[in-house]
């Protein structure tokens, strides 16, 4: 069930962006809905759960790691997880340079996934609502490219496939892990999340006006992240930590 809602996210998002990609206030729009909802699970699910595991006080450096790690994965794809692709000549973000971001980004995520013991835990739907507007944007960006007909699908098939297993083969490998190491992996995504999310949502506005649906969207995707974290709450009670 995980790996098939993981791959579907990448697969739906991606069939909308070819069909959809020249839309680009939709793409954006959906960035900015699932910026709120990924701070708010960040801040409600995965630092609660970081915070009280009771594995030591250095916890901390590790969402400090996260954050650079993603600021050093946005020198290869160049800010295409906050929807900058249009921003960029398509020569400045090399395929290669776009796909083993996007692999090492998803592949990170998908590790604290194997210590997951609800099928739709808020941390898998915050990954999965993540994805829809990533994936929206790479589908717009690798089948709408004016070289595109002159070259070979292939690679941007790869790209897609290997971004849609990137998260299933990280919690793979994540079966392998000490589960006591959960806390600090969740900690590395956490501040993957915050950079991420942050990024979008307080990204200046053009003449730095009021963007009023931004702030609606970004409140919908709050109110959206909240409503799961409050029906995570009843399974979670009876529950011994």
């Amino acid at each position: 069930m995980t790996v098939v809602l993981l791959i579907l996210s990448v697969i739906t998002g991606v069939f909308l962006g070819k069909h959809f990609g020249k839309k680009e206030k939709l793409a954006k729009n959906l960035l900015v809905l699932s910026a709120g909802f990924l701070i708010t699970i960040c801040l409600n699910e995965v630092f609660p759960q970081v915070y009280t595991s009771q594995v030591g006080s250095s916890l901390g450096i590790f969402v400090i790691a996260g954050v650079l790690l993603q600021m050093i994965l946005e020198a290869l794809t160049k800010g295409f997880e906050h929807g900058h692709f249009h921003h960029h000549s398509e020569n400045n973000i090399l395929p290669m340079a776009l796909m083993v971001g996007l692999f090492i980004h998803a592949f990170i995520e998908g590790i604290p996934l194997a210590n997951e013991k609800q099928q739709l835990s808020p941390y898998l739907l915050g990954i999965v609502f993540h994805n829809l507007p990533i994936s929206f944007i790479l589908g717009a960006f690798l089948f709408n490219r004016k070289n595109e007909s002159k070259s070979s699908p292939y690679p941007s098939l790869l790209i897609v496939a290997l971004f849609a297993l990137a998260s299933p083969m990280g919690m793979l490998l994540g079966n392998y892990f000490n589960p006591n190491l959960q806390p600090y992996f969740l900690a590395i995504v956490g501040g993957i999340f915050l950079h991420i999310s942050s990024v979008i949502i307080f990204e200046s506005n053009k003449n730095h006006n009021i963007d009023w649906l931004k702030i609606g969207l970004v409140i919908l995707g709050v109110s959206l992240a909240l409503i799961m974290h409050v029906f995570h709450q009843h399974p979670a009670a009876g529950h011994s930590h």
